[in-house]
């Protein structure tokens, strides 16, 4: 009990620090909060650049050509034998007929000319529309499928897919990366903005070891008071990120340039992102004020 009252006497004396310090603490305060507001810019364009990747791969189709003298029974065995293959997500017949409506309806030429077939005279080929699970094995899948009896052709983009795959998977890496650094840069700044701050305060420290107290009983309170300074400095990304984000999403409708390029949904990204931001704001203040504390006061 003793010990639960000298930690929550620590925390309370550790709150009045960072206002009876206070320009010293609204410098910590607005280092941590510019820095953090540019890691939550670069983890929303991280994470948004990552999502368009991924709805793109998703969106790769296996274009599965059938025979034309395919019966409705082979087309049933067919599909059964695609959707046994490993790595499929799902399976879509599309028939000759609903595909020859859909190039009608897509242009008056075509129309004229699809008109004019007889009953039994349409050249088009009934098709499979296939996804995966995995893209980076579509060329593997799309070989097992071309295989299956009663296929005649697959068609994916051969080449240009692996290629495309390839750049999302450069682009994720340097994403990841930007985003890794931001967070190693705002940790040095925010534990020297705060190494400076305690370091000002040597004479304080000083006092409290000539009246006895032990090293862990100075180190706790500014520790504490790192917790206190970091949360305060991730209020206003965190605000930024929540409201900003959510407007931006809601003034382009979800997308961006196009409606190709979709805007991840706010919720709950966004407030996830946030707590991100008070975490590393935390973390990072108490590391900064225990390596203060520790390492440049030689307590």
């Amino acid at each position: 009990m003793k010990q639960v009252r000298i930690l929550g006497r620590d925390i309370r004396d550790s709150f009045k620090s960072v206002f009876r310090n206070f320009s010293l603490s609204l410098a910590s305060i607005s280092c941590i909060t510019i820095t953090l507001l540019v890691v939550a810019i670069s983890i929303v364009l991280s994470i948004n650049v990552n999502n368009f990747a991924t709805l793109v791969e998703k969106d790769v189709t296996i274009v599965t050509f059938l025979k034309t003298d395919t019966t409705d029974e082979q087309i049933k065995i067919i599909e059964a034998e695609i959707k046994d293959l490993d790595n499929i997500e799902s399976v879509v017949f599309n028939s000759k007929e609903s595909i020859t409506e859909e190039f009608m309806e897509a242009s008056d030429t075509y129309k004229k000319i699809m008109e004019e077939w007889e009953e039994g005279e349409n050249p088009l080929q009934d098709t499979f529309l296939v996804k995966v699970k995995d893209i980076n094995y579509i060329g593997e899948t799309a070989k097992k499928i071309e295989q299956i009896e009663g296929v005649q052709v697959v068609k994916y983009g051969a080449g240009m897919v692996e290629q495309l795959v390839g750049v999302f998977e450069i682009v994720r890496n340097i994403t990841y990366g930007v985003v890794v650094a931001l967070i190693l840069v705002t940790a040095f700044l925010i534990s020297n903005t705060i190494k400076i701050t305690i370091s000002s305060r040597k004479r304080e420290i000083e006092i409290m070891r000539l009246v006895g107290a032990s090293n862990i009983n100075i180190k706790i309170p500014f520790i504490f008071e790192g917790l206190f300074l970091g949360a305060f400095g991730s209020i206003i990304p965190m605000v930024a990120t929540i409201y900003g984000y959510t407007a931006l999403y809601n003034r382009f409708n979800g997308q961006l340039f196009s409606p190709f390029i979709k805007l991840i949904v706010p919720s709950p990204f966004v407030y996830q992102t946030a707590l991100i931001l008070l975490g590393i704001g935390i973390i990072v203040g108490m590391f900064g004020s225990w390596r203060a504390v520790r390492k440049y006061l030689k307590i």
